[in-house]
């Protein structure tokens, strides 16, 4: 599934280099941790959040084939302090 999901938000941003996407294993669910440059970010989103939503239901008919769920969370990149 990680695979899959790095390979589709690489097509749909301009920096691909740049995205970063961790998984992380839970008992009966995954969580996939997306981290891009935030520039890029509105482009995973989507219109109306419908390019996450797609990707999220992609996940979780992927995972319910193993009886686990998954999850997609978003880092938002902060600019430095000053």
């Amino acid at each position: 599934m990680k695979e899959f999901l790095e390979y589709v938000l690489r097509q749909l941003v301009e920096f691909p280099e740049e995205v970063i996407v961790v998984e992380l294993p839970r008992d009966k669910s995954v969580v996939f941790r997306i981290q891009a440059r935030q520039t890029d970010i509105g482009k995973i989103i989507g219109a109306h959040g419908r390019t996450i939503a797609a990707l999220r239901n992609l996940l979780s008919a992927a995972a319910s084939r193993t009886d686990r769920k998954a999850h997609i969370e978003i880092l938002e990149e902060r600019p430095p302090a000053r």
